[in-house]
């Protein structure tokens, strides 16, 4: 079986980086990916994708990316389920990074500029 994405989009807000009660650092992150077309008015739409990231590519991102920096992502779709406080299952599906690629950031005037080298 194959399970592989891959997926380049701009950060929707800056990571937060968090660590789980056996100490491996966790950062979930929100990936806005636009579609390769146009909607009916002629604009671009986006995909918000669920991200996880795990250990010290979770610390990196953390570290050096802010909202709307570009990064690429390889990894995996996985799906989960958990019972809510009405007892009702919500079921999320995410993508697991494997590879955590840093391309771009914005500056303030609103061009891109490429991340320099940061010895990762």
């Amino acid at each position: 079986m194959i399970n592989q994405v891959t997926l380049v989009g701009r950060l929707t807000k800056d990571p937060e980086l968090r660590y789980t009660p056996d100490g491996k650092a966790v950062s979930n992150i929100t990936l806005a990916v636009n579609r390769n077309f146009r909607n009916t008015v002629g604009n671009y739409e986006a995909d918000f994708v669920q991200c996880i990231i795990w250990k010290k590519s979770a610390e990196n991102t953390a570290q050096y990316c802010k909202k709307g920096a570009i990064i690429g992502i390889t990894g995996r779709i996985q799906t989960r389920r958990y019972e809510n406080q009405e007892g009702k299952y919500v079921y999320v599906t995410e993508v697991v990074a494997e590879r955590v690629q840093f391309i771009g950031t914005k500056q303030h005037d609103g061009k891109p500029k490429d991340f320099e080298h940061i010895g990762l």
